[in-house]
């Protein structure tokens, strides 16, 4: 594990502050779920803990099936990275980290598409100038009041229309309703 040269004190109550630098660089915002446990030479471990990767070849399913359908490249993410990739170059998506411009959009909680020109348009993937896709339909999936991720259909070549839209809206719904069970 790499050493960071910070070092925090527990305070009277157990907590120690995890410094800026790491949370920035890890993405963890005020009220995101730290996984806690330790391994077996007695290292504290705080991992991200991710509601969406806990549906894991569920969220594989659901992008095979939406892009079998579609004959788009379906995507699921959590708020960080994609963890579901059907119909494309899984080497390109899964596992990537998502942009900052792509969380900005879900925040804003709404079904959104968009072609390569439009000014919607987002790079879905972390450092991505040139994406290989040219038209995009993205719907937040929203879980107990919070955007937990997104079910997101891209295209290289063919635009999307209203069908595809309302297929996106409705997967994140249903994926929303099923974290919440």
């Amino acid at each position: 594990m790499k050493a960071t040269g910070i070092v925090r004190k527990i305070d009277e109550l157990g907590r120690v502050v995890i410094p800026k630098e790491i949370r920035r660089t890890l993405r963890i915002r005020v009220g995101d779920p730290l996984e806690i446990f330790t391994d077996r030479e007695g290292v504290i471990v705080l991992k991200k803990y991710s509601p969406i990767g806990e549906l894991g070849s569920f969220a594989k399913e659901y992008a095979d099936t939406l892009s079998q359908t579609t004959g788009h490249i379906a995507c699921i993410v959590d708020r960080d990275q994609i963890i579901a990739v059907a119909g494309g170059p899984k080497k390109e998506f899964l596992d990537r980290t998502t942009s900052e411009s792509l969380e900005k959009m879900l925040n804003l909680r709404n079904a959104f598409g968009a072609s390569k020109s439009d000014p919607l348009f987002v790079s879905v993937l972390e450092n991505d100038d040139n994406p290989s896709y040219n038209h995009q339909f993205i719907a937040p999936i929203i879980s107990e009041g919070d955007v937990i991720g997104a079910v997101i259909l891209l295209s290289p070549d063919q635009k999307m229309g209203d069908t595809e839209h309302k297929l996106v809206a409705c997967a994140a719904n249903f994926l929303g309703k099923q974290m919440e069970n």
